[in-house]
């Protein structure tokens, strides 16, 4: 599921500012990894904020960006989504997260984890590496480069009437 706005030919009222911008959305993002549950809440080894999400103890997330260059010009486009991390890269990215010198961490490995149904073929399980970035910044997700319509929006960008297309298609069905 991905966040949705109410929208206007020329404007749209954003769900996490409340404010009135112009133009179509430049960013969409999903609330949570595709297998967490509400009923995961209930339980004490499950856990899901803005930014981190742990299931059963078992399975570990982070919330990120893929930014998308838009060669027409304007602010790149985004998608907010989750990519699964090991134990291990989870458990690094959580102990800097509040850390300045959390910018010098190599990237982490991970597999993005939510669907993007504008795309023909399934985003679920694309390759990633997670750039973490200043403290208040979501993290950045690289996909690895591949032939998928996504890692190749992310390499060779898109154009406005790409962003367009897909307030078309996430906010009027």
């Amino acid at each position: 599921m991905l966040c949705a706005m109410s929208t206007t030919e020329h404007a749209f009222a954003c769900s996490c500012c409340d404010g009135r911008h112009d133009g179509p959305p430049r960013s969409y993002g999903s609330p949570a990894p595709v297998n967490w549950k509400p009923r995961y809440a209930r339980r004490r080894d499950s856990e899901l904020t803005g930014d981190q999400c742990v299931i059963k103890g078992r399975h570990f997330y982070v919330h990120g960006l893929i930014e998308i260059p838009v060669l027409d010009g304007g602010d790149p486009f985004s998608w907010g989504v989750w990519v699964s991390l090991s134990e291990a890269n989870f458990a690094r990215v959580h102990d800097l997260w509040e850390d300045p010198a959390r910018e010098q961490e190599p990237p982490y490995f991970g597999w993005l984890t939510t669907e993007l149904p504008v795309y023909p073929e399934s985003t679920l399980l694309l390759k990633t590496h997670v750039r973490t970035r200043a403290v208040g910044l979501r993290p950045l997700i690289e996909l690895e480069p591949t032939d998928h319509p996504l890692a190749v929006e992310q390499r060779e960008g898109i154009t406005a009437d790409r962003v367009r297309e897909f307030a078309d298609l996430l906010l009027r069905g």
